[in-house]
């Protein structure tokens, strides 16, 4: 990877962004496909940080809860007891400015409490405004969102009625049925009802499953390792945040927050995740015996032996 040109890092980044697979971006790019991997994964750790770092003291009143499903080598189904506790189903929790249309926060693991605990204080951590919040169903949300804000906060819950719908092909094997209803719950405080929804979120959903080659259904582009997973989503979320122009703002989501002041370029987002990787600290010698130099004068001269008068042998 460090081998590699700025041109063809950004060749290969530029690739990933726009739903490309390893294999395809290593036939379009004419680089190794470990190499892509390694690149990638360097890349979407140090688009994490920047995250961490950029998206704070934000600006927001209205904010959608969401999480999206995906697995790690095999479906759940599939799982076996000896297998790695991080295969299986995995969901990316979503906190997105509905307004903005930015990601605040996002968090990737199991559908537990505890992520959806860990998305709702990280989420209460970088906004600086009372906001209305929208969620689905998920129970859990209810008291993470109690813990993260308290009675600081507009919580709702938009809960959806599904029916079944007929048929076995994959259409419907992998799709939800149809709505048939939908319930407008509020947890807490007074929020607007007019603005209870997730389909902003959701659309953002439709973009990752689309410029994401990993959350495409029904292939096998899936993430096989739980690292590769995460900082591909990582990639996917800066690119999104700082560098793709959103048509209705005309401007990306971290120029409406006023987080950044231009639309990033490829080449920029690689320069600016890259810095923030941590350095390396230079590898310490091994300690050296210090040898005296007339020790060391001697040892360099040849030994000779010589017969003294007497019978002593020095």
């Amino acid at each position: 990877m460090s081998k590699l040109t700025i041109e063809q890092q950004v060749r290969v980044i530029g690739a990933l962004t726009e739903g490309c697979s390893i294999r395809a971006t290593e036939r379009l790019t004419d680089i190794h496909r470990d190499t892509v991997m390694r690149l990638g994964v360097s890349v979407g750790e140090g688009c994490d940080r920047l995250h961490r770092e950029r998206m704070r003291n934000l600006d927001v009143n209205l904010v959608e809860l969401d999480e999206q499903w995906a697995f790690i080598a095999k479906k759940q189904k599939r799982v076996k007891d000896t297998d790695p506790a991080e295969m299986g189903d995995v969901w990316l929790f979503v906190a997105l400015a509905a307004n903005q249309k930015a990601v605040l926060s996002y968090v990737v693991g199991k559908r537990t409490a505890e992520n959806a605990e860990t998305l709702a204080i990280d989420l209460e951590s970088r906004i600086t405004t009372r906001a209305q919040l929208t969620s689905d169903g998920f129970a859990p949300y209810i008291g993470a969102v109690n813990t993260a804000f308290g009675a600081n906060v507009d919580f709702a819950q938009l809960v959806k009625i599904y029916q079944a719908t007929p048929g076995n092909d994959a259409a419907h094997r992998y799709s939800p049925g149809s709505i048939r209803g939908l319930e407008k719950n509020v947890i807490r405080g007074n929020p607007d009802e007019g603005k209870i929804s997730t389909s902003y979120v959701e659309r953002f959903n439709l973009t990752t499953r689309m410029a994401m080659r990993r959350f495409t259904r029904l292939t096998n582009g899936f993430s096989k390792k739980l690292e590769n997973h995460r900082a591909a989503i990582a990639l996917h979320i800066a690119h999104y945040n700082f560098c793709r122009v959103h048509e209705t703002l005309r401007c990306t989501p971290t120029m409406q927050l006023g987080v950044t002041n231009h639309i990033w370029t490829i080449d920029e987002l690689l320069d600016r995740a890259l810095a923030t990787l941590p350095e390396t600290p230079a590898p310490i010698p091994p300690p050296t015996t210090q040898v005296p130099a007339t020790v060391a004068r001697h040892a360099m001269q040849p030994f000779t032996l010589r017969v003294i008068r007497g019978g002593k042998l020095r």
